[in-house]
């Protein structure tokens, strides 16, 4: 799979996420077993277009993997597991939040990656994304200083990913705070600093627009 998809990319650096240049970004997560949600998986559906984001769901957070996140992975903090399914193969934006986040990918999918300290004057250029091919059933933490956004989708049939994170992150804002730095003006969402591109949604509803060159494209067949 990931040759077929260097070659349908040629522009984009892409590796397998085994390779030791993921190692900037994040590590595989192998210690905790994913079996019950996995199969929780296998009943939530993906939309026909677009993509679907539940940031906790109740089927995933009565398991005994979502009680470990929380008193183990984040250290007696709560934790929120929830999903993204979906039919993205565009960048559209990069985020970030100031906690480690946990994907694990129920189907074949890709991650669009870069380094948050790659931001200058709240603008980052695509030509600086890496993308990380991630088979199903492997589990992987993001870095707070690693950039991310919904996966890619390799086929046809979409994306599942199960995502991990501090409980409250990506919660509505009633409104965007007042900026006293650079960085207040990515604030999007509850723990969610957002850069965006301008051909994107998110972009058109007034995140800010820092996302520089090229909207990268998947290309997968």
């Amino acid at each position: 799979m990931i040759e077929q998809l260097q070659q349908k990319n040629p522009k984009l650096k892409l590796y397998d996420v085994h390779n030791l240049e993921f190692l900037k970004f994040g590590k595989i997560i192998t210690e905790y077993d994913f079996q019950e949600c996995i199969k929780i998986m296998n009943h939530k559906d993906i939309p026909t277009e677009g993509n679907c984001y539940v940031a906790s769901d109740p089927d995933l957070m009565n398991t005994s993997f979502a009680s470990v996140m929380s008193s183990h992975f984040y250290a007696n903090t709560n934790a929120q597991v929830g999903y993204c399914n979906g039919n993205t193969s565009k960048l559209n934006a990069l985020e970030y939040h100031k906690c480690s986040e946990i994907d694990v990918a129920i189907t074949d999918l890709v991650l669009l990656l870069a380094d948050v300290r790659q931001i200058k004057d709240n603008q980052l250029s695509t030509e600086d994304v890496v993308g990380f091919f991630v088979p199903a059933g492997c589990a992987v933490e993001l870095y707070s200083t690693t950039l991310h956004f919904a996966p890619c989708k390799v086929s046809d049939k979409g994306f599942k990913s199960i995502i991990v994170l501090t409980q409250g992150t990506n919660s509505p804002l009633v409104s965007l705070p007042t900026a006293y730095t650079m960085e207040d003006k990515l604030i999007w969402m509850q723990n969610k600093w957002l850069i965006a591109h301008k051909e994107s949604i998110p972009a058109s509803k007034g995140a800010y627009v820092g996302l520089i060159g090229e909207n990268i494209q998947l290309n997968y067949s």
